[in-house]
C-alpha cells in the first residue's frame, strides 16, 4: 500500500459526517428521535471545523515543522 500526506481537516470532516449520518440513521430505525434541524449545525459547524484545522495544518507544514 503507496503512503499517503496525512490530512487532518479530512478526518474531522468524514467524523462529522459520519455521526450525522449514525443520527439519521438511528432515527430511520426507530432507535431514537432526531430533529430534522439537527444536521444543519453539525455539518455546518464540522465543516468550518476541518477548515480551520486544515490551515492550521498547511502553516504547520509550510513552516517546516513536519
Amino acid at each position: 500500500m503507496l503512503r499517503h500526506e496525512f490530512q487532518p481537516g479530512r478526518l474531522v470532516a468524514g467524523l462529522a459526517l459520519t455521526v450525522a449520518g449514525i443520527l439519521y440513521a438511528g432515527d430511520a430505525a426507530g432507535l431514537w428521535r432526531t430533529p430534522w434541524f439537527t444536521a444543519i449545525p453539525l455539518v455546518v459547524g464540522g465543516l468550518f471545523l476541518a477548515g480551520a484545522v486544515g490551515v492550521v495544518t498547511h502553516g504547520i507544514r509550510r513552516r517546516g515543522g513536519g
